[in-house]
């Protein structure tokens, strides 16, 4: 087995930068790639730090700091994310960024990669100063950012209304309406249908792939999902949809057990009524840290990053581990599963379908026409079905675990388009 992580602390195991050089390093050595690539992608090719001044409701002036970081712009505009969060820190945008790159490479559409964030507590913001900020934040990276530059979308805390006063920031830049400059929009803003649905989609694609390669069946399959934001309520409701039994589902501050299944649908309305999961009658309360633990047979992390470390990898049961967040798994924990025989589908193949809308979204977005959600979900369950076999083929062909396999593919089709434009220097 190749071990990813030297000895470490779990600080720095937590290091999303580390993790991902980490995987890049290992997956580029067994690809032999040339010293001159090597260093040329494993760096991001942009950091930019702005300081932004935002008026207040109670009149006093605040400096949020807000970063945006492009990674690659070798197989086309670059393309990620923007949180909003008190513990954002350069060290996750840069990892998030290139996760971009390699996961746009993965699902083979020309992209490469970026990821913005701002340090802030949005739950203690009103909308008006968020809206303020939002605008600062674009107008300062107004040079940076366009449909054939660097095309933003929502990510943690930010929505299709964040995407909505960026799009009109830049559009009142530029004096017209450009709605290509990002994506996840309001689908009366140009937002493509079925984009919402999307990652929660792919990751029901890969279950459904997993199952076929591991000759294992829907029926009884159980599943339990870590965060019940966009992602993981929307991969546990499709899945819930297709035959599975949702065992378990976890939030940020409580968790629902029913070993019969729990009725989804019927969860995301009571959430929606509520704004909690807690007090559903139709599943029994437990510990959020414990249920990840208990027996299944596919567990989907789609919280946020660190969620599966050396602390506790070796009590996870289940048989499949299908990443919904960016970076759940740290390298020390994914020598752990390895060494469990846990079939990983990862992050940048398994929560890829999120980006693949995003991609048809900008597509619709510059000629203008728009595809209903039937053919949205079709182009994107045949990307993401072709995509996990690819990454299966390179598992087999190089003898590597999916993960490594993923970013093989990746880095492959990344410095191919490298080599293919030469140098300008």
């Amino acid at each position: 087995m190749a071990t990813l992580s030297p000895v470490m602390t779990l600080e720095q195991e937590k290091n999303p930068w580390e993790a991902q050089a980490s995987r890049f390093d290992l997956a580029a050595k067994k690809l032999n790639l040339d010293d001159g690539i090597w260093k040329l992608l494993r760096y991001p090719t942009r950091e930019i730090i702005v300081h932004i001044p935002v008026l207040m409701d109670n009149g006093t002036i605040e400096v949020f700091t807000g970063y945006r970081v492009q990674h690659s712009i070798s197989r086309g505009p670059c393309k990620g994310g923007i949180r909003y969060a008190p513990d954002v820190s350069l060290d996750e945008v840069r990892a998030l960024a290139s996760w971009m790159t390699w996961k746009c490479a993965v699902v083979n559409i020309p992209f490469g990669g970026a990821k913005g964030g701002v340090i802030c507590d949005p739950k203690h913001m009103s909308q008006g100063e968020l809206e303020r900020m939002t605008r600062r934040y674009t107008a300062e990276l107004i040079d940076f950012i366009g449909p054939e530059k660097d095309v933003p979308a929502p990510d943690m805390n930010t929505n299709e209304q964040t995407m909505a006063w960026i799009m009109d920031t830049y559009s009142m830049h530029v004096g017209h309406t450009s709605t290509a400059v990002v994506t996840g929009k309001p689908v009366s803003l140009g937002g493509s249908r079925g984009r919402k649905e999307a990652t929660g989609r792919g990751i029901a694609d890969c279950c459904d792939e997993s199952l076929k390669y591991l000759h294992m069946t829907v029926e009884g399959c159980r599943v339990i999902v870590q965060g019940f934001g966009n992602v993981g309520s929307n991969a546990a409701n499709i899945l819930y949809h297709r035959g599975y039994t949702v065992t378990g589902v976890t939030e940020f501050d409580g968790a629902l057990y029913n070993e019969d299944g729990i009725d989804i649908p019927a969860l995301i309305a009571y959430r929606q009524q509520k704004g909690t999961i807690n007090g559903f009658s139709k599943a029994e309360p437990c510990d959020k840290d414990e249920i990840i633990t208990r027996s299944c047979e596919i567990l989907i992390p789609a919280a946020t990053e660190n969620m599966i470390t050396s602390q506790n990898a070796h009590l996870l049961r289940c048989k499949i581990l299908c990443e919904g967040a960016n970076g759940p798994t740290t390298t020390v924990a994914d020598d752990i599963l390895e060494e469990k025989g846990i079939f990983v589908v990862p992050d940048i193949l398994a929560n890829a379908g999120g980006v693949t809308a995003s991609y048809f979204e900008w597509v619709q977005d510059r000629m203008g026409y728009f595809w209903t959600e039937a053919e949205v979900n079709q182009r994107l369950d045949a990307i993401m079905i072709e995509s996990f076999k690819d990454v299966m083929t390179y598992a087999e062909s190089h003898k590597v675990n999916n993960r490594i396999a993923a970013y093989m593919l990746a880095i492959d089709r990344v410095a191919y388009t490298t080599r293919q434009r030469g140098m300008y220097a």
